[in-house]
């Protein structure tokens, strides 16, 4: 089942021809091909999935601030891109594997990270936050790309272990262009390899229009190697759901990987460290803005009588309570001394750690005499 375009002049960028089931207007519509992927979710299940996503909006514009006040040393803004994060982590079991960008912090959420999880790897006080087995989730991945080998390679494990499990990997579509996506994807079909790609198409690889790098929409790429693909509305929550479910199935049922496109908008900066008005028209986020994922399905909540204040203040409430333990997790986190960067890089120390260790050791000494004369 796939869900690309006929060629037309910028097709990569056409977010019209996506599966959805929910309009930009909050209006419930049907899909033949996503329908029964959702039949079990009710308004309760509905209004789970619209909390979801106002609480990692919440960390998200906690994360935000606390760069900007010198807390965190940077931040990967996910605003804009809930219901693709929140949407396809629902699908997954808890015993599915994940291996997420530094952009999943609504991934992170759902598989339930703790709060000083969803911040303290942007500090840059250590290696990493959570244990990858605690929540069946490997640390965020910076190296663009990389994951998705890290993932075919877990799921041949998987494989081999003779489970149903399912190994799932996140992606933008700059990523897309990186040759360890494409091996990836070769591995993958070419093993029949139990693994999920899951592609967040948000429009921007930093600076890079997605129409510059994918002049045709990026699920077509994957049937070349044999992979079934969709291409969804990313900021459909409801969608997103549903087409995870429909690759969960493929894989979990022994018939190799599948692939989704998520077609969004990276509402933000590409980091706290870009200014995206320096490439990007206003214009162009505004029409993006109304199709914001969290009014979409309030407004549907609405219209089925299952939205009302009491709901909405309660949902507000428990956002603020998570963006608070956020912020106290981070400001009350210790700095570590300097040559404890060393720490816990091997299992086993070695002599080209203990080079470095004492290079770096002779280079914070030379600092002595300026703190001295202070």
């Amino acid at each position: 089942m796939t869900h690309t375009l006929t060629p037309t002049a910028e097709p990569a960028t056409d977010i019209d021809d996506v599966a959805r089931l929910v309009t930009a207007e909050g209006r419930r519509i049907a899909d033949p091909d996503l329908e029964r992927w959702v039949a079990d979710v009710d308004a309760a299940a509905l209004r789970a999935l619209y909390r979801d996503m106002v609480l990692v909006r919440r960390v998200d514009t906690e994360g935000v601030a606390l760069q900007r006040q010198g807390q965190l040393g940077l931040w990967a803004p996910c605003r804009g891109q809930e219901a693709t994060q929140v949407g396809s982590a629902r699908a997954f079991r808890a015993d599915d594997f994940v291996f997420p960008s530094y952009r999943e912090v609504g991934v992170a959420h759902v598989r339930g990270a703790a709060p000083a999880d969803l911040a303290l790897t942007w500090r840059g006080e250590s290696h990493s936050t959570w244990n990858p087995y605690d929540i069946n989730t490997a640390t965020p991945q910076i190296i663009i790309g990389a994951q998705t080998l890290h993932a075919v390679g877990y799921a041949l494990g998987i494989q081999r272990d003779g489970t149903d499990q399912v190994a799932a990997a996140y992606f933008g579509d700059g990523a897309s262009s990186q040759g360890d996506v494409n091996e990836a994807m070769v591995f993958a079909s070419s093993f029949r390899a139990p693994v999920v790609f899951i592609c967040t198409n948000n429009h921007w690889a930093i600076s890079e229009p997605v129409s510059v790098q994918a002049k045709f929409p990026i699920a077509g790429r994957a049937p070349g190697f044999g992979i079934p693909s969709m291409r969804v509305d990313g900021n459909d929550v409801l969608a997103c759901l549903a087409a995870t479910r429909w690759a969960l199935d493929i894989a979990r049922r022994g018939n190799g990987p599948a692939f989704i496109e998520a077609v969004t908008y990276r509402m933000g900066p590409h980091t706290t460290s870009d200014d995206p008005t320096r490439y990007r028209d206003e214009a162009e986020v505004e029409r993006w803005r109304r199709r914001d994922p969290l009014t979409r399905i309030e407004s549907l909540l609405r219209a089925e009588d299952a939205f009302d204040d009491e709901f909405a203040q309660t949902v507000a409430q428990d956002a603020d309570r998570l963006g608070a333990d956020v912020r106290a997790a981070v400001l009350g986190a210790p700095s570590r001394p300097a040559m404890a960067v060393f720490d816990d890089v091997y299992a086993e120390p070695h002599t080209g750690l203990a080079e470095q260790r004492e290079r770096h050791a002779t280079y914070l000494a030379g600092f002595a005499g300026e703190e001295a004369s202070r």
